[in-house]
């Protein structure tokens, strides 16, 4: 946020507005202009009537409070003296219920918020034209400086301009319904009803001393299955209650023009086209589970009134606005989806212990976290934390875990990195200090790169192998210095095959770009080139090749048991050449290894079953899988669930969930933890330990996830190239010393966390005098 904003007479130039959308957001912006300049002229249009509304009460965040406090001390005042707040989330399930404090929410009725808004723009002399359907947006730009489109989720604006927009709408599986109960509850309460029909459930809070606004979810078969599909509004208004009459202690619900939707996540490419503009609804939505809809537009408004005196002209404005808004929206969604996401998953954490699933419910979008969570309510955390196992004063993450006859001291894993940096595939000094490094620095499970079977089957000239005997000597010198110099770490080795992705550059150089000389012929599943015109065409493999491919595997994993190595991994993911066999996308075969996902599964479980009878059996076997392409026709969550469940059929001790890097044009959702959802629904599906990889970066995180159930272990890539201590680190700031996180003697003066400097905190959007 940056600092304060006066009055500067810079929007000057905007002196005509039009507002197409009287709810808050639209509302909010118009006021917040006029008031930056009483001159101006700003309409309002509006279809219905000034006391029409839909839904019932408004959850604002004290954030977003304080923007406005800053901006209109009248509004905030108004609004303020009509607010109810509480502060504790109940969560009720299987006729238990878990009550965390410390939230700080503040709610008030929607209409009661739109005549607030509605006073103060009368005030100031917006013309509200209320009973209006605004003329099409191009007509209005043609005779205003400004058009602000706060015309909602089915923005006819945006419909109009979808060229210029570019606007991205998806649908999602849950069916919702918006009622009210004539009382006010006493917490924000979850409730779990679990029917004949499937999993419901409600998200309820007070918006009025006599009044809650309930919202009844479920996933759409079960919407079916308890035939509301085909009842009227007020049919499944009673039906609804009487779904959840205990928690409403027998009293009914009631609707406002309710009906059952399927929440839509709008996103757009642009969100200005001219002299127009989106706000809120029409430029983005958020799942109404973070109760985001009414802030981001009222946030939307505040950043456009600000961007609009401060800059120049009206297009530096407009581009300032969707640069300050865009990444806290696009976090925002994030946060949103992952809260939806957990809510169409619900039926999968039925079994979970009681304070876990609350745990898990409350940390769902990964913004309340475990760290978050024990500063709102320590009590509550530490008795999720026991039910856990932790010992007293022990984080999660440094709690151990046992794969098969290894108990790993923590629940950190140094993910596998390549390195690029051995020679004919031997691992050298750079290999041992960087692994032994990370096995000082307190990690309880250490992986190698993917160390590869073959020459043929390496991904660049760089990458390490196990296909000779200097090989293994060269990575037992490795594992024995982990073994003593860091007593209590596991090493562990990933073995793959590059497949069609093989022949190419060091990263540094060209990343997946083929080698100028040097190369060699590369096999795959099928004659399918990484990137066609650049990549080398590979041979599909025959019976020969898949035969040979087979026993390098084999030959290394014996290579593997006598270098001293802990655990296994089989690289199944990121499009190698196991991959290869496991997407639709890079597998077009015809034969017994083609076709569905029960033939593509073969080969790699062939493999599997070969590698698992000559590797020890005390020591585990780990898989790591792609749960999604992220492309379209490619694997994807439903499939991932499949081939997890077979790889632990046939022995895998757990399965290390990634994504992607299949296909060339995979478009990812990259976020914080982005990956995280698919180890979490293969864990609570399948039932089978996950680890859990991809934009981990603080211990937090692990903590949250762990405690949540999300994962059995944590693997994590760039937080140790950026501190090969990351661990021990981690262990200093949460002030634990243990047998989870011992320090090597000679570093046990580095233990103690430093001296960090002040920082203050940023200072509101705006303020006006």
């Amino acid at each position: 946020m940056a600092g304060a904003v006066a009055m500067t007479g810079r929007g000057s130039s905007v002196r005509r507005i039009a507002v197409i959308g009287g709810g808050p957001g639209g509302l909010y912006a118009a006021a917040l202009l006029k008031r930056l300049d009483p001159d101006r002229e700003v309409t309002v249009f509006e279809r219905n009537a000034p006391d029409d509304t839909f839904g019932f009460g408004v959850v604002l965040s004290d954030e977003t409070l304080g923007g406005i406090e800053h901006a209109d001390p009248e509004v905030y005042r108004a609004l303020s003296r009509e607010f109810v707040r509480w502060d504790t989330i109940d969560i009720v399930h299987r006729g238990r219920v878990h009550t965390s404090g410390g939230h700080g929410f503040a709610a008030l009725g929607r209409r009661r918020l739109l005549e607030i808004l509605h006073e103060r723009c009368a005030g100031l002399g917006v013309d509200l034209r209320f009973r209006t359907v605004a003329p099409p947006a191009a007509e209005l730009a043609a005779h205003h400086d400004l058009v602000i489109a706060a015309d909602g989720v089915h923005s006819a604006t945006r419909v109009a301009h979808a060229d210029a927009f570019g606007p991205h709408i998806t649908e999602h599986r849950n069916r919702y319904i918006w009622l009210a109960a004539d009382f006010a509850f006493d917490a924000f309460r979850f409730e779990i009803a679990e029917t004949p029909y499937g999993v419901m459930q409600v998200h309820g809070y007070p918006y009025a001393a006599d009044a809650s606004t309930v919202i009844v979810e479920m996933r759409e078969e079960v919407w079916r299955a308890a035939g509301l599909d085909t009842c009227d509004a007020a049919e499944s208004t009673a039906r609804c209650a009487k779904f959840f009459t205990e928690a409403l202690d027998g009293r009914p619900l009631h609707g406002n023009r309710s009906s059952w939707l399927a929440f839509r996540t709008v996103t757009n490419s642009r969100w200005s086209h001219g002299n127009t503009v989106l706000i809120g609804d029409a430029a983005h939505t958020a799942h109404f589970s973070i109760g985001s809809g009414t802030k981001l537009a009222v946030e939307d408004a505040l950043a456009l009134a600000a961007c609009v005196e401060e800059q120049p002209d009206l297009p530096a404005a407009l581009a300032a606005y969707e640069a300050e808004r865009r990444p806290v929206v696009a976090s925002t969604q994030r946060a949103a989806a992952a809260s939806l996401r957990w809510f169409e998953e619900l039926a999968t954490y039925g079994e979970q212990p009681p304070r876990r699933f609350a745990f898990n419910l409350l940390t769902r979008s990964r913004r309340v976290t475990h760290d978050n969570l024990r500063l709102r309510d320590a009590s509550f955390t530490a008795a999720v934390e026991e039910e856990f196992g932790c010992p007293p004063g022990t984080p999660p993450m440094f709690t151990p875990f046992r794969l098969r006859g290894l108990e790993l001291r923590n629940r950190v894993v140094v993910s596998p990195m390549d390195m690029y940096s051995a020679t004919d595939g031997l691992p050298g000094d750079f290999h041992l200090v960087h692994l032994g490094a990370r096995a000082l620095g307190g990690a309880g499970l250490i992986m190698t790169e993917m160390v590869c079977v073959s020459p043929e089957g390496r991904i660049t000239p760089g990458c390490t192998g196990l296909w000779n005997t200097e090989q293994a000597a060269g990575w037992r010198r490795i594992t024995d210095f982990v073994h003593t110099s860091a007593p209590g770490a596991a090493i562990g080795v990933q073995l793959g095959h590059s497949g069609r992705k093989g022949s190419t550059k060091l990263m540094w150089e060209g990343i997946d770009q083929p080698l100028e000389r040097g190369n060699w012929p590369l096999k795959a599943a099928s004659s399918l080139p990484y990137v066609p015109g650049v990549n080398q065409v590979p041979a599909e493999l025959d019976r020969a090749g898949l035969d040979a491919v087979r026993e390098h595997f084999v030959a290394a994993a014996r290579r593997a048991a006598s270098s001293g190595f802990d655990l296994l991994e089989l690289h199944c993911a990121h499009g190698y050449l196991l991959s290869g066999f496991l997407s639709p996308l890079t597998n077009h075969r015809t034969d017994a290894y083609g076709g569905p996902l029960e033939n593509r599964l073969r080969f790699p479980l062939q493999v599997f079953d070969a590698v698992r009878e000559v590797w020890p059996g005390e020591r585990p076997m780990t898989v790591r899988i792609s749960a999604t392409d992220w492309a379209e026709g490619g694997t994807d969550a439903a499939d991932a669930i499949t081939i997890a469940r077979a790889f632990a059929e046939h022995g895998a001790d757990a399965i290390d969930v990634s994504t992607g890097q299949v296909v060339p044009d995979e478009r990812p959702e990259y976020g914080r933890s982005y990956q995280t959802p698919y180890a979490d629904r293969i864990r609570n599906t399948v039932g089978v330990p996950v680890i859990a990889v991809g934009a981990i970066s603080s211990w937090d995180d692990v903590n949250s996830l762990l405690l949540a159930g999300r994962a059995d272990l944590c693997a994590l890539a760039r937080p140790h190239l950026y501190d090969p201590h990351w661990t021990l680190h981690a262990a200093a700031e949460q002030g634990y010393s243990g047998p989870g996180a011992p320090w090597p003697l000679p570093y046990g003066a580095g233990s103690r966390t430093p001296p960090t400097g002040r920082t203050d905190a940023p200072k509101p959007r705006l303020t006006l005098g």
